[in-house]
């Protein structure tokens, strides 16, 4: 029913797929003696495999109309199609006895919540494939593409042997699988990116690469993963290493480090996946749901919202977005809304069907209406928060000027104050020069979310605080055009709350 999207289907050109076997062959110098596509499709690769001197090309599809066409196009004795589905293909056995493997393709481009959404069976089968614990094992950082999920596959069914595996995927999936192969001690010769025009290649807009790993027998790992040009292979562009669990660049050696362990918590905003009837618009003096419905209920469950692409100001006290928060607490019974609430209750339950069609594992045995994200750092009053998804982080204090707690959505990040004084300061901290420069260094811009809890979790404030000044900060006030507030009182109470008097004992002790 979904066709192309169901399946992630970006069919390589052959004039790209012929451009990727030449150079694996002249510039890698490869003379792999069996070649498997595992994801075949029309057999691009197929048919450009053919230029290597293989004795066996092997093409996995489980689309039987593309096997049909692949055996019509492709007559050559060496190739073998077979029509089956990777995700319970035993790849193990078909290589067994096999030796200078090349692994090529590119496998579907969507990601596994997405194929949920579509009722999509081509999924493989569930299972928390990088070891994630508590809730980042239920929410969305479990979250993977399948093309990820594949070349893990095929690097576990590859260890200890000297296979190349040589794959198109998003670039931010390439980084994955190096940080992946880094935690678990893959055996690895090399690891290396070649970034091309997804555009000019598929037509979409991603950042994109041909990912070349090569495996080895020998107990080594390469340290780097170097990145380059597909059209300038010869000229390494920045390379990437990992350590304790964190990928860093080459280029943050210019950049003052500020990394280490953040004092302060960072948070991710409400989830709730029912944003037509959760989230509400003010229209005049009346609040509109995503329905087009007008919304008579009362106010206390619902609070100001702010989401991800709202944060354009340093300072945030107003909104006219406003979201319905059932819980104080994630999995807190919402049963007493009917009493405390009575309208609500009657608008939540008039579109139950709705919230019944949540996809989430994280809703399951549930109580009705449940949200995630949501504790009592939700209600704190002053918070200073960021979008997970701009290239440049503005970081903004959030408060209301009627003192009701201001939430955010779950694609925004924010940690939260005692006092306005404390969070403006913070936020002067975070949008200062050199630690915006710390911040660009270790991002990856071109993910979708360049700026994830991951990332902002590495800021280490008792470093900032023994090298910035008052004057720094005024600087920052200045240049965010602010009016002029801050100063030096407010940055000794800043250093004195617990959780950064806490680290400083904890360093001398």
């Amino acid at each position: 029913m979904n066709g192309k999207r169901e399946y992630g289907d970006y069919q390589t050109p052959e004039f790209f797929s012929l451009a990727v076997c030449k150079f694996l062959r002249e510039q890698r110098k490869l003379k792999p003696s069996v070649i498997i596509e595992p994801t075949c499709g029309v057999g691009s690769f197929v048919k450009s495999s053919l230029i290597f001197e293989a004795s066996e090309i092997i093409g996995i599809e489980v689309n039987p109309d593309y096997c049909k066409r692949c055996i019509q196009d492709i007559r050559d004795p060496r190739v073998q199609i077979i029509n089956a589905d990777f995700f319970s293909f035993d790849l193990k056995s078909l290589i067994k006895g096999k030796d200078e493997l090349l692994i090529v393709g590119n496998p579907p481009w969507i990601n596994n919540s997405t194929l949920s959404v579509l009722n999509s069976d081509n999924t493989p089968l569930k299972s928390n494939i990088k070891g994630l614990k508590g809730m980042d094992a239920l929410t969305g950082a479990s979250n993977f593409d399948i093309c990820e999920y594949i070349i893990l596959q095929l690097i576990a069914s590859l260890q200890n042997t000297n296979a190349t595996i040589a794959m198109l995927c998003k670039t931010s999936v390439a980084r994955n699988l190096f940080t992946e192969m880094k935690r678990i001690h893959t055996r690895l010769k090399s690891c290396d990116i070649f970034e091309f025009n997804a555009y000019k290649v598929f037509g979409i807009n991603a950042s994109a690469c041909l990912l070349v790993i090569e495996l080895c027998k020998e107990n080594v790992s390469a340290e780097y993963c170097n990145v380059y040009s597909f059209d300038k292979p010869n000229e390494m562009k920045n390379a990437f290493g990992y350590v304790n669990g964190t990928l860093f660049s080459e280029k943050t050696k210019e950049v003052a480090d500020f990394s280490g362990n953040c004092t302060f918590e960072w948070r991710q905003g409400v989830k709730h996946d029912c944003s037509k009837v959760m989230e509400l618009s003010k229209q005049g003096t009346a609040l509109v749901n995503g329905l087009k419905e007008t919304v008579s209920i009362e106010s206390e469950y619902v609070f100001p919202l702010i989401k991800s692409s709202m944060f354009k100001s340093p300072i945030i006290n107003s909104s006219d977005k406003y979201v319905i928060v059932t819980q104080k607490k994630v999995r807190e019974d919402t049963s007493h809304i009917e009493t405390d609430a009575p309208k609500t209750w009657a608008y939540l339950t008039s579109h139950k069907e709705l919230f019944l069609k949540r996809k989430s594992t994280i809703y399951k045995d549930s109580p009705d209406y449940s949200m995630f994200g949501i504790g009592d750092y939700s209600y704190a009053r002053y918070k200073v928060g960021v979008s997970g998804f701009y290239k440049k982080p503005l970081f903004s204090v959030i408060t209301s000027d009627d003192d009701k707690p201001v939430m955010t959505d779950d694609t925004s990040y924010f940690i939260c104050f005692p006092t306005y004084g404390t969070a403006y300061t913070a936020m002067l901290i975070l949008n200062s020069e050199i630690v915006q420069r710390f911040l660009l260094s270790i991002a990856f811009l071109d993910a979708k979310r360049p700026f994830t809890k991951k990332v902002l979790e590495q800021i280490d404030f008792q470093k900032i605080l023994r090298v910035i000044s008052v004057s720094d900060l005024a600087y920052t006030e200045r240049q965010l055009g602010l009016r002029h507030i801050f100063n030096e009182m407010m940055l000794e109470e800043f250093k004195l709350l617990p959780e950064l008097c806490q680290e400083s004992l904890m360093m001398y002790a």
